[in-house]
């Protein structure tokens, strides 16, 4: 169906690129074919703008490189069917998709910042747990110091690898970064 109707808009058929991956993929093999072919003074002619990409904000951005290297896009169908960048009302269709996705993508960032401000207010950090508790963390201590210490062991014990393990202690038993912040925390 995608393929008649590319045909039917008199494009070539061996100018049609598909790929048989999924649109949300960000390796996309056929689409990456696609946009190396094209040269300026070319029109990229989709069957839907959502064949290109999933999100907004992809296809804004491969959108701008297409128009920043005198690449026109056309769309046949679906929602977006205006746009035409090679015209004045695609290009006019086109920036309001663009500014769209640049207020959406301001909208999550804000929404993200508000929601770590108030789970900060309520005491709550961020980040990863530690993979050693305080007493560990000081059993590691310890061990490392006693140069008699086997880490294959003292692993298996802490339930850790070995570059967990020197993450928070060195191989004298001296506390590092992470061992440091596990005891004041």
């Amino acid at each position: 169906m995608q393929r008649d109707a590319l045909i039917a808009a008199s494009v070539d058929k061996d100018q049609i690129y598909s790929d048989h991956a999924s649109g949300k993929k960000d390796k996309r093999l056929g689409l990456e074919a696609c946009l190396k072919a094209l040269r300026d003074g070319d029109v990229l002619v989709i069957w839907k703008l959502d064949r290109m990409g999933r999100s907004l904000n992809h296809l804004v951005k491969t959108t701008t490189l297409l128009s920043e290297r005198g690449v026109g896009l056309k769309v046949l169908t679906g929602q977006g069917a205006q746009i035409d960048t090679t015209t004045a009302a695609g290009r006019l269709s086109f920036g309001i998709f663009a500014a769209l996705a640049e207020f959406e993508t301001e909208l999550i960032r804000e929404r993200t910042m508000a929601g770590l401000a108030a789970a900060r207010a309520r005491g709550r950090k961020g980040g990863r747990k530690f993979a050693l508790s305080k007493a560990q963390v000081r059993m590691a201590q310890a061990a490392m110091a006693n140069r008699d210490t086997s880490v294959s062991e003292l692993c298996k014990e802490l339930g850790v690898k070995p570059v967990t393990l020197y993450r928070y202690v060195d191989p004298n038993g001296n506390l590092r970064d992470y061992g440091k912040r596990v005891l004041t925390a």
